[in-house]
């Protein structure tokens, strides 16, 4: 039987070897592609940004601290359009996705612990996706939440499969159709419960009010800037444009990136938000609201049987894309540092097993989603800090390097994301 590659053939094998930094003067000048061939990568990188976990930290906040944590999405958005542009950067100017330069530049030993910890935040993501595609048959359908895991990951090695004999083409054009389904899915709502405008502009607001508030700020901001993201987005651009010569051909490529990831974090941002603002609306006051099944009642009961199902069906969309997302992120992390390919069909089974072992366990799955993007959260500066490192670093990047202005912002929001993290740590062992 023929296996998926995790790294090379899972999207597109056959790439050219890495370019240099520095292209020949004399090389010549390529057809300029057409503009709309230069898009798609972010929109498939932004799955990661509106994946079960953020339903799950964005209704939490809404239901309990309603429109407080609002500045917390608005931030942790902004940061992310920075850093998925730098990793789309990096894979255009290098020819090579993050993990295979931190693969190449690191030890054996720092290789190793610096794979671990990617891996542990590749299990919180996967945990994540497919709690959050079995909390969504269930809703649609009742079906059992280990069953629903189980045909969640099994769908997900569907779309996988994609790539390998359709092309990577089609699974971009049925990810970013997934994503405009989840949009609507998650937005209906908003239709029928219009919010404040007052109450939003006071969230916008930077405070808190206690440690629960810091726990799910960390949760929104691990789920916002998703270090798997960061790995896999330089991936996916690598693949899409393959070489890109320096000059006229990669500024046009740049800057057609940088639309496609400013449209597309828009969208998740978008998305975010209103989930954070409908259950600020909706949700407050109403009993069993600590849970993704209980919001979906509460919702269902306050707004209509039609808005609770398209928003099962938004949150099924997430998990069954997602859940594919963070298979290659995961399989593309271990290909760049470790320099192992595993198929696809190994990989997703063994990263099935926790996330099936903990829907046994009748532990919340809505909490469980929560923590699983505070985990993130901690995994977010071991992706950023080298990206911003490597992106900075001239010998590497030529031309592209970053500018002055864009270096400061970047080591801003890796203080942000640290500082975040930090106190987060000192509260939950003060247990303040």
């Amino acid at each position: 039987m023929p296996t998926i590659d995790d790294a090379g053939e899972a999207r597109s094998a056959a790439l050219a070897p890495p370019p240099s930094a520095r292209a020949s003067a004399a090389a010549p000048v390529p057809r300029p592609r057409p503009r709309g061939t230069l898009l798609g990568p972010a929109f498939v990188a932004a799955i990661a940004y509106v994946d079960p976990g953020n339903v799950a930290a964005n209704l939490t906040a809404g239901a309990q601290f309603q429109y407080l944590l609002l500045w917390v999405l608005v931030a942790a958005n902004a940061i992310a359009v920075l850093v998925q542009y730098l990793s789309a950067k990096l894979g255009i100017v290098t020819g090579r996705s993050l993990p295979e330069v931190l693969g190449q530049r690191l030890g054996r030993r720092r290789r190793l612990a610096f794979w671990g910890q990617a891996e542990v935040v590749a299990a919180a993501t996967d945990v994540a996706e497919i709690i959050g595609g079995a909390l969504a048959l269930q809703l649609l359908f009742g079906v059992p939440l280990v069953v629903g895991g189980v045909i969640t990951g099994a769908v997900s090695l569907g779309l996988l499969a994609l790539t390998r004999y359709r092309g990577g083409h089609v699974f971009q054009t049925v990810v970013i159709a997934l994503l405009a389904v989840l949009t609507i899915g998650f937005c209906a709502g908003l239709l029928f419960s219009p919010p404040s405008a007052g109450d939003m502009l006071a969230g916008l607001v930077p405070r808190f009010e206690g440690s629960q508030s810091v726990l799910l700020a960390a949760s929104m901001l691990g789920a916002t800037v998703m270090p798997h993201a960061v790995y896999l987005h330089s991936a996916l651009v690598r693949d899409h444009h393959g070489t890109v010569t320096e000059g006229a051909d990669r500024r046009r490529v740049l800057r057609a990136t940088r639309w496609d990831v400013v449209a597309a974090l828009v969208v998740a941002g978008g998305v975010n938000i209103s989930m954070l603002v409908l259950a600020a609306s909706t949700l407050p006051g109403r009993t069993g609201t600590d849970t993704i099944p209980g919001a979906h009642d509460a919702i269902a009961d306050a707004l209509g049987p039609v808005v609770g199902v398209l928003f099962a069906v938004g949150l099924l969309a997430s998990g069954l894309a997602s859940t594919s997302i963070g298979a290659m992120a995961g399989a593309e992390i271990m290909h760049g540092l470790l320099h192992v390919r595993l198929s696809l069909w190994v990989r997703r089974v063994v990263t099935l097993v926790p996330a099936l072992v903990l829907l046994a366990t009748g532990i919340s799955p809505t909490w469980l989603l929560v923590l699983s993007q505070v985990v993130l959260s901690f995994g977010i500066a071991f992706a950023l800090i080298p990206l911003v490192v490597l992106t900075s670093d001239r010998r590497l990047m030529g031309t592209g390097v970053n500018a002055l202005a864009t270096r400061v912002a970047a080591w801003a929001c890796a203080a942000v994301v640290v500082a975040l993290n930090v106190a987060l740590i000192w509260l939950t062992v003060t247990g303040a």
